[in-house]
């Protein structure tokens, strides 16, 4: 598969560096090759879930409109039973928690410039596949509500949960109308899918899940660790005229999916993802309750 790379990039890959902070355990890494030039290259076996994440992400980059900044596919290939995309390389880093104020701003900047610029995607775009965020809630993020139930045990959570399964199972059911809409979003924004250039502006990557609905939600699943942070992440989200039964909905959604993830026992994909659950679900929850007025 090197010789295979090497052959499409035009010279031989001479230096690589893994990128970090994603949680897969498909390959991931800047590459420089002999003649000087970079490029992010992504690699995964072609029948598993990952290869199909990297096409439709090779596919969406390449449909984005010019003002969302988002790096673009150059080429994609199979090599050894592997899909491989090549990607330009962005030269930043990825934030750091606690977030840094300027680049929190500077990713709220630039997911603000996408969402307007994907209020009415394209035909093409379109065309994807974008599957409505409110049909994602109902199928995959509504935890509480199988909890409530009796399908699902309950995870570890704050000690308040247990007592109002019911109240998060009812803002998960009525989160799939406050979502509904027609602009494409992320669909994974969070802060690993965020990167920092050497002006300061921020990069949107990994663009494996878009959907349809309500820009707001993608904002609030960012705006989770900036809670994290210590940082008021409902000024933050102001600008947004997100709802406030829909945040508190999509605070309670992501929270029930991503405790009960973690719950889930060791994970098939990175070592880190489990860690990354427990921790952005705790927050979700505890950011929920703040709101709520509830004691966590």
């Amino acid at each position: 598969m090197q010789s295979a790379i090497n052959d499409r990039l035009g010279a031989p890959v001479i230096a690589s560096a893994t990128a970090g902070g994603g949680f897969t355990r498909a390959f991931a890494a800047v590459v420089t090759t002999r003649a000087g030039d970079r490029a992010f290259l992504k690699a995964a076996p072609l029948h598993g879930p990952d290869a199909a994440g990297y096409a439709r992400e090779s596919t969406v980059t390449s449909l984005l409109p010019a003002t969302v900044r988002a790096a673009r596919p150059r080429w994609t290939m199979v090599a050894e039973d592997h899909f491989v995309v090549c990607l330009d390389a962005v030269d930043g880093h990825v934030p750091a928690l606690p977030w840094n104020p300027a680049e929190l701003d500077a990713a709220l900047t630039a997911w603000h410039e996408a969402s307007h610029a994907l209020r009415n995607p394209s035909d093409e775009l379109s065309a994807v596949g974008l599957a409505p965020l409110s049909e994602i809630v109902r199928h995959e993020l509504s935890w509480w509500s199988e909890i409530a139930a009796g399908r699902v045990p309950m995870p570890p959570a704050p000690p308040w949960a247990a007592d109002r399964i019911g109240t998060l199972a009812s803002l998960e059911q009525e989160l799939p109308a406050l979502v509904n809409g027609t602009a494409m979003l992320h669909g994974d924004l969070r802060i690993d899918n965020t990167l920092i250039d050497g002006y300061g502006k921020a990069w949107l990557c990994d663009w494996a899940w878009p959907c349809t609905g309500q820009p707001w939600f993608d904002t609030v699943t960012l705006l989770v660790t900036a809670y994290a942070s210590g940082l008021d992440a409902d000024r933050l989200l102001e600008p947004w005229n997100a709802p406030a039964q829909g945040v508190d909905g999509a605070l309670a959604a992501m929270g029930g999916y991503w405790l009960t993830r973690a719950a889930g026992g060791r994970s098939s994909a990175s070592p880190h993802s489990r860690q990354h659950q427990r921790f952005s679900g705790g927050q979700a929850l505890q950011w929920l309750a703040a709101r709520r007025g509830w004691a966590s």
